[in-house]
């Protein structure tokens, strides 16, 4: 019996690993980003489902539009990712280094990143959950500093 289970682990060890390996030689490092946006999501849907429930204001239709909402947001990273990647290489063959243009997919799943932490939090306040202020306050210092340097990038664009 205990032979069967240590060759079950090692094929689930050896999976993940497999999985890991393929994921950070593809996108490096950075897939943890997007796995952790994903997990986001995920919580996102389920707080707000319940509460929804506990608001008894749940609807099919409302659940259908969250679930189109968040891939719609999925395209979204994926193109702004895409745009830059063709932006950059586009650069490389006329000899115009557009390397920050990259900025606008790290941006973008940036904010997706504080958009939805600041959803679940607002799902869990509505549920009546006490959500301790510094994580608030905390999300909205980021969201700012975001701004700030989008809004710096941007003044560097029009002063160009």
């Amino acid at each position: 019996m205990g032979e069967e289970i240590s060759k079950i682990f090692n094929k689930i060890t050896a999976s993940i690993s497999f999985v890991c390996a393929t994921l950070t030689s593809t996108f490096g490092i950075e897939w943890v980003l997007f796995l952790g946006y994903l997990i986001l999501n995920i919580i996102d849907y389920i707080t707000g489902t319940i509460k929804a429930r506990t608001n008894k204001s749940e609807s099919s239709s409302k659940g259908l539009n969250g679930i189109i909402k968040k891939v719609c947001y999925w395209i979204l990273i994926g193109v702004s990712f895409l745009v830059s990647f063709l932006l950059v290489q586009l650069g490389n063959k006329i000899n115009i280094n557009l390397e920050f243009i990259m900025l606008f997919g790290w941006f973008t799943l940036a904010c997706l990143i504080v958009n939805e932490t600041r959803s679940i939090i607002e799902n869990f306040v509505e549920i009546g959950i006490n959500v301790p202020s510094f994580l608030k306050k905390g999300l909205e210092v980021y969201e700012n500093i975001l701004k700030n340097a989008i809004e710096k990038f941007n003044n560097n664009d029009k002063a160009n």
